[in-house]
């Protein structure tokens, strides 16, 4: 297991997204998950947020992407989100026949933590501490 690290810490954080469209309109193909990708890509790199993997469905994307303790999750969220709806419907118009107001993706989202042991695995190595 290769670990990130900054000047101070050691870490491996790993999040699963789930975001979902507005009415759950199918809106997605694959043209418009890549564009979708690319900008969560470019937004990303201020908040130093790497995607592992990417894939949609017609009406949601899921997203493994990892992220440094310093990074403010709810912040790029929120600046992925707005950004990504003003761009999206600006550069394919046909999805105005589908989400007619300015909002792109639900005010919801599902953000889970991943890591290679369940929880448990942790607890109980966090159980057997200190004995011999």
């Amino acid at each position: 297991m290769k670990l990130d690290n900054n000047k101070h810490s050691v870490f491996l954080l790993h999040y699963h997204l789930v975001l979902v469209v507005k009415y759950r309109r199918q809106v997605f193909d694959d043209e418009i998950s890549n564009y979708a990708k690319d900008i969560f890509e470019r937004i990303g790199l201020s908040y130093n947020i790497t995607i592992e993997d990417w894939n949609h469905d017609k009406d949601h994307v899921h997203v493994m992407f990892k992220a440094h303790p310093n990074s403010e999750l709810s912040k790029f969220l929120n600046a992925y989100k707005s950004a990504s709806s003003r761009l999206i419907k600006r550069d394919f118009p046909i999805i105005r026949n589908k989400l007619w107001k300015e909002m792109f993706w639900t005010r919801s989202f599902c953000l889970i933590t991943t890591g290679g042991a369940s929880i448990e695995t942790i607890k109980q190595y966090i159980e057997k501490q200190g004995r011999k």
